[in-house]
């Protein structure tokens, strides 16, 4: 148990997770929207993946693949929503 945390996985893993309340643009309803990376959230009521935008007012926009379809990343690959 004295190394727990000190090996090739307890260095590069931090989590930094961020939970707020907003309006979600995709489904219109008040929702907690959560980040666990900088700027990005996810909405709990519908799934959808948005970017923050700060510029006078705090603004959610969906995030869209080329395609047009949302994609998720996950660092390994993507996968379609």
């Amino acid at each position: 148990m004295a190394d727990f945390g000190k090996g090739i996985w307890g260095r590069g893993m931090h989590f930094d997770a961020e939970i707020v309340n907003g309006v979600c643009p995709t489904c219109s309803q008040n929702s907690v929207l959560i980040s666990l990376y900088a700027h990005n959230y996810r909405c709990t009521t519908c799934g959808q993946d948005m970017e923050q935008k700060i510029n006078g007012v705090i603004t959610y926009i969906p995030i869209t693949s080329a395609n047009g379809g949302p994609t998720i990343s996950l660092g390994h690959g993507s996968e379609k929503a």
